[in-house]
């Protein structure tokens, strides 16, 4: 078996060294878990730039509260992973700060529920001020941790903040669905002058995806643009992160049961928006619905909804679009409750079959 290691992980490592046996299994598998993604390109990122740090609760010494960071504080020492007290509103705007001097942090919420103590960092400093400058002050930052529901969380580490942070100029809002794509995007997120919220999901990071060679290339980043995860002719299913899972399985089920063909699209970015992409969808298509696993009211679907109204999709829709979300109301403690708060293959199979009026 050929063995690939890029030369900025390699650098430096003994032939037994453990950093070099992690890279060989990364190079030599043609699967990667979605944990093992994000590492890797923080740890490819800081190799490339001095300049690059992580900032957070617990990611240093407990090697992050979802093992995230491990291996990183032995790797890159004190000065570059940085443990901080539990308070998001200090290390958040501890990063900004050291963003508009040049620097560029990383910064680990431990659940993006908790970035709401550090919103006025996020968005009125990170988010404004190259604007607000006359475009001579950049805030290259990137805020990133797991986003929405888990299990058992409960309301107030549940929420999907896809919405909250799209709505914000200046902002950009990256959701990575496979281990390509949290690899190839978390990287472009870094290399990126401007300030990147990076909504990962907590249930995904321990799951398995193939990868290219490509993907495990040091140079390999992903444009902020959709993809099609599965090619279909009858109905268009747009959705992101685990949702996407969600919408492979329905989209089987609707091959095999119902004779459907559903393409399904992966947006991993909510700004921008790739419209051009759902444009697209729609037309060869001519029909839509979106999965997402917000509250309903002023979601991600409700501005594919706008944008497709806008645009000449509209003349090519043969029935009104479906949005299937999460329920409205704060999510549920108890696991059967839970599961009826949020959409899942069945789910999205019934609201298919509704829109192309299958019985």
């Amino acid at each position: 078996m050929n063995f690939r290691v890029s030369s900025s992980i390699a650098k430096g490592m003994s032939i037994g060294s453990p950093f070099r046996l992690q890279a060989l299994r990364y190079a030599s598998n043609k699967t990667m878990t979605v944990r093992e993604a994000l590492n890797s390109a923080m740890a490819e990122e800081m190799d490339r730039d001095d300049d690059v740090f992580i900032i957070g609760e617990e990611v240093a010494q407990y090697n992050g509260a979802y093992k995230v960071t491990k291996g990183l504080l032995d790797r890159f020492g004190e000065r570059r992973v940085v443990d901080t007290p539990i308070t998001e509103y200090g290390l958040a705007g501890l990063a900004v700060g050291s963003a508009l001097k040049g620097l560029k942090p990383i910064v680990e919420f431990m659940s993006f529920n908790f970035s709401m103590q550090a919103i006025d960092h996020v968005v009125n400093s990170a988010a404004k001020t190259h604007y607000m400058s006359g475009g001579t002050q950049r805030c290259p930052i990137v805020f990133r941790g797991p986003n929405g529901a888990a299990v058992g969380v409960g309301a107030q580490h549940s929420q999907d903040f896809s919405a909250w942070y799209g709505s914000i100029p200046g902002m950009k809002v990256l959701v990575p669905y496979s281990a390509e794509d949290a690899r190839g995007l978390l990287k472009a997120a870094i290399r990126d002058p401007n300030p990147v919220v990076f909504l990962e999901n907590e249930l995904l990071y321990g799951e398995s995806f193939e990868v290219s060679e490509e993907c495990l290339s040091p140079d390999f980043t992903l444009p902020y643009t959709s993809k099609i995860e599965r090619e279909g002719t009858d109905i268009s299913i747009i959705t992101y992160t685990r949702n996407v899972q969600f919408s492979l399985q329905a989209a089987e089920i609707l091959d095999k049961q119902y004779g459907i063909s559903a393409e399904v699209l992966n947006l991993r970015s909510i700004r921008p928006l790739d419209v051009d992409a759902i444009i697209k969808t729609v037309k060869k298509t001519n029909h839509l619905i979106t999965v997402e696993s917000a509250f309903p009211q002023f979601g991600v679907g409700s501005e594919i909804i706008a944008q497709v109204m806008e645009s000449e999709a509209f003349d090519y829709l043969d029935a009104p679009v479906q949005r299937v979300t999460g329920a409205d109301v704060p999510t549920p403690y108890a696991k059967e409750l839970e599961d009826f708060a949020f959409p899942d293959p069945d789910t999205i199979v019934r609201a298919a079959k509704e829109t192309l009026s299958v019985e």
